[in-house]
């Protein structure tokens, strides 16, 4: 059982490394990519859900739900970081930044989890560090695309929170908590979709001087109110 379990984490670690090589051949924003990407995939585990007739327990766990809420958005946020960390830097050097994630959860455990911090974790937290180091010691070389480097960054914090986050759910597991995590994921990089021409519009107005008109400022504030709204329901399901 242990052996079939280990070459099943083999392979979801095989198939989420080939992300970036799938990603740099889709001609798509990393906005579209991933809100493609959430959708496909809330629905198809929703339906999954359904047919193998898995209990529904999140609706009496609320505080489970609550973290289970937030570790989403903070996926689909790390995941809109990822992909255009693609786009700006590159596959390999935006998987090795992405992948730092684990590291700042390894070091934040023995506060937050009280995990013992072991000889071998240590190590390779130092490993881990070496690695950033030498890394940028060779993008520093070359033409810096301070962006990407960022998008990089943020998504390996986004990941530590979306971690951290899912592991303080304690009853709410398996199938229901990837469904539950991976349809927030969705409607976060929803809402940063309708956030997008908004912004667009009120710097705009404050940086071009352009004026708006009364249709705009009807359509920023259905924007703003129903970004608003899809937070705070969400939030308290």
């Amino acid at each position: 059982m242990m052996k079939k379990a280990f070459f099943k984490y083999i392979f979801a670690l095989l198939l989420f490394g080939s992300n970036g090589i799938v990603a740099s051949n889709i001609h798509l924003s990393s906005y579209e990519i991933v809100f493609w990407r959430t959708l496909i995939g809330s629905l198809l585990l929703i339906g999954i859900f359904f047919v193998t007739r898995q209990k529904i327990t999140f609706a009496k766990e609320k505080n489970d739900t609550l973290f289970i809420v937030f570790s989403g958005i903070t996926m689909g946020t790390s995941w809109m970081f990822l992909y255009e960390a693609y786009n700006q830097i590159g596959v390999s050097l935006a998987s090795l930044s992405y992948y730092c994630g684990p590291v700042i959860v390894m070091g934040l455990s023995p506060i937050l989890f009280k995990e013992k911090l072991t000889a071998y974790k240590i190590a390779g937290f130092i490993a881990v560090l070496i690695g950033i180091f030498l890394v940028n010691g060779t993008v520093s070389g070359e033409n810096l695309n301070a962006f990407g480097i960022f998008c990089g960054i943020m998504s390996a914090i986004m990941y530590s929170f979306m971690v951290i986050l899912n592991k303080k759910s304690k009853k709410v597991q398996g199938l229901e908590n990837a469904t539950i995590q991976l349809l927030m994921s969705f409607l976060t990089v929803a809402i940063s979709g309708y956030l997008e021409p908004l912004s667009a519009i009120i710097l705009a107005t404050l940086i071009l001087g352009e004026t708006m008109r009364p249709l705009q400022i009807i359509g920023a504030v259905l924007i703003i109110g129903g970004a608003v709204f899809g937070e705070y329901y969400n939030s308290h399901l």
